[in-house]
């Protein structure tokens, strides 16, 4: 499950998130793209993600950056990080990958 909470400029993902969920993600996605500050992907709940939604979070950070804003995504589980660095989503202009050590 997805969700952005505008004040904040937080989208939250939980649960699990792979071509099933994608039509589910739009509206958050499309939300955070309105924000008017750094978008913070808080991903400390996500237990499964595959390469959909790390696609759908390189698609925001590069519309992001062309507003001048970042994406931090922060604290995903190793697993997530995993496919986050596979992917290399975290060396992208404008991304930044916050873990707990």
């Amino acid at each position: 499950m997805v969700s952005f909470d505008p004040h904040h400029a937080v989208l939250r993902v939980v649960g699990d998130e792979d071509a099933t969920t994608i039509s589910q993600r739009r509206r958050p996605l499309s939300a955070a793209l309105r924000a008017t500050r750094d978008v913070i992907v808080d991903l400390s709940e996500l237990r499964f993600a595959d390469t959909t939604l790390m696609l759908d979070l390189a698609v925001l950070a590069q519309r992001l950056r062309t507003s001048g804003r970042t994406l931090r995504l922060r604290c995903p589980q190793p697993q997530v990080q995993l496919l986050i660095e596979r992917m290399g989503l975290h060396h992208q202009p404008a991304v930044t990958l916050d873990v707990v050590a």
